[in-house]
């Protein structure tokens, strides 16, 4: 019997949360019966991953780049293509209803939207944008996804309770506590052992905070003046950030490292995480920051939910930098000699991602044998 073949509709493929999540699904899932294909629009480093997997990528222009008219027309295209694919799987957040409604024109049986995030991004015009194609989630979708009950409440509003909450699972054996990954991390950037390394893994968006990431830093290197920083990403804010730690006197101790494959071994390197976003649904980086066994320092503003084990110290965005140095040096003092992997309780939490890419298998595959592909609807 063929694979049921999931049309995942993305932004695009580049390294970020939702990818990460969904790439982490791809990977475990069982190929054999279930089938990950992609309508994307900004190309990224998994494309080539993807179609060594078997999936197919449908490129078309995104929302922001041509219009509205043009995506829409470019994913009808996709959506009438034989054979007809029987779920749609959208991870474009409240732009998710565009695809929804189009969905269910083209009588796709099966259409999910996955909220992953707390808040809309942009200025006003497009926010009234997004809202606006938000309103088409609930009208068309059939079936509701988030990573967080914040993340549900936000997009679905009175139908969040509705939402299957899909954890952004990882593979906790990836991020186990490696001396060799953590000596060859050093021996990269030219830093002793006895060197603090903070970090973060993220997009240089305003989201992320990069901004006050610095600030913070500033005050934690003038206390240890050894230490160093490590940011892995890459964004429209990462030349701002660049000068930004220029001007602060920290450009020989901040090391922008650009798109990284090896963020497993990234973490081993670090002896704390920096984590001051405005907002977020539920980050996958947390939850791998942690099966890492690193202290992690992370505003309120993220849901308690990725609190999964004690390593995770939360303070609000309004505490004084000083207030965030002082915090994440003493939890990076006091976690060095005693660090290790909390894999138990990551699996235990239900963060372990064969766990979810399991239930997702069963939940596609009793999805697709409820409905008839050839009539379009539910079997009698």
């Amino acid at each position: 019997m063929a694979a049921v073949r999931v049309l995942h509709c993305v932004a695009g493929l580049a390294h970020g949360g939702y990818e990460s999540l969904i790439m982490n699904l791809y990977r475990c899932i069982d190929r054999d019966a279930v089938q990950f294909d992609f309508v994307s629009s900004f190309p990224g480093v998994y494309e080539s991953e993807i179609e060594a997997l078997g999936g197919v990528i449908h490129r078309i222009p995104f929302i922001t780049q041509k219009g509205p008219f043009v995506y829409t027309h470019a994913l009808d295209r996709v959506l009438a293509q034989s054979p007809r694919y029987s779920i749609v799987h959208s991870h474009m957040d409240k732009f998710s209803g565009l695809v929804m409604r189009q969905a269910k024109k083209a009588g796709i049986p099966v259409r999910i939207a996955h909220s992953h995030n707390t808040r809309n991004e942009g200025g006003l015009a497009f926010q009234v944008v997004k809202d606006y194609y938000g309103n088409m989630v609930l009208p068309n979708a059939t079936h509701l996804f988030a990573c967080s009950r914040a993340a549900a409440d936000w997009m679905f509003g009175p139908e969040a309770n509705r939402a299957h909450i899909l954890l952004n699972g990882i593979d906790p054996e990836r991020f186990a506590v490696n001396e060799m990954a953590r000596a060859s991390v050093r021996e990269e950037f030219g830093l002793s052992d006895e060197c603090l390394v903070f970090g973060h893994v993220g997009r240089f968006t305003p989201q992320k905070n990069h901004d006050r990431i610095l600030d913070i830093f500033a005050l934690i290197h003038k206390q240890a003046p050894g230490s160093a920083l490590l940011l892995a990403g890459t964004g429209p804010l990462l030349d701002e950030m660049r000068q930004k730690a220029a001007r602060l006197g920290l450009a020989d101790c901040v090391h922008f490292l650009g798109s990284r494959e090896d963020i497993p071994r990234l973490l081993q390197g670090m002896d704390g995480f920096l984590f001051p976003s405005l907002h977020e649904g539920l980050p996958v980086t947390l939850v791998e920051a942690q099966a890492a066994g690193l202290p992690i320092t992370a505003a309120t503003t993220i849901t308690s939910e990725v609190c999964i084990t004690p390593l995770v110290k939360q303070l609000a965005l309004e505490s004084s930098d000083e207030v965030w140095a002082r915090t994440a040096l003493e939890q990076a003092m006091e976690n060095r000699p005693v660090r290790s992997s909390p894999r138990q309780q990551i699996a235990a939490a239900g963060y372990d991602i064969r766990q979810t890419a399991a239930w997702l298998t069963n939940f596609y595959l009793g999805l697709a044998q409820s409905y008839d592909p050839t009539a379009g609807g539910p079997r009698s």
